[in-house]
């Protein structure tokens, strides 16, 4: 079956970075377009990134310049590098498999927190 796995997760200082990943399996991992979502407390689940099959990425507003959005398709992994982040990118971090089909595939999540 679809799996999405999301690690990386923690606690971590203003200022500071950490690499997220996401380990696929169940699916063709190299024809989906992957990306990374987030919700903080009480707020909506935003977009933060994608990746498209052929490479093409885009980002929110909100941490272009900081963030990362990566795959290796040998690995089946998707990742999200994150720097200089800040109290505002505390949450939870998702992860989500799509086709231009309309399939949707979400993972469980993983916890960033920053603060000092």
């Amino acid at each position: 079956q679809v799996q999405l796995a999301e690690s990386g997760g923690d606690l971590v200082q203003p200022g500071g970075s950490l690499r997220l990943s996401c380990a696929a399996s169940g699916f063709t991992f190299s024809r989906s377009l992957m990306s990374w979502y987030r919700q903080a407390p009480g707020k909506e689940r935003e977009f933060v990134a994608q990746i498209l099959p052929s490479g093409p990425k885009n980002y929110a507003d909100s941490v272009k310049g900081r963030f990362t959005i990566s795959r290796d398709n040998a690995k089946n992994t998707a990742y999200l590098q994150m720097n200089s982040l800040k109290p505002e990118d505390t949450a939870a971090y998702y992860c989500r498999a799509s086709w231009i089909s309309g399939r949707v595939y979400w993972g469980q999540g993983t916890q960033v927190t920053v603060s000092s």
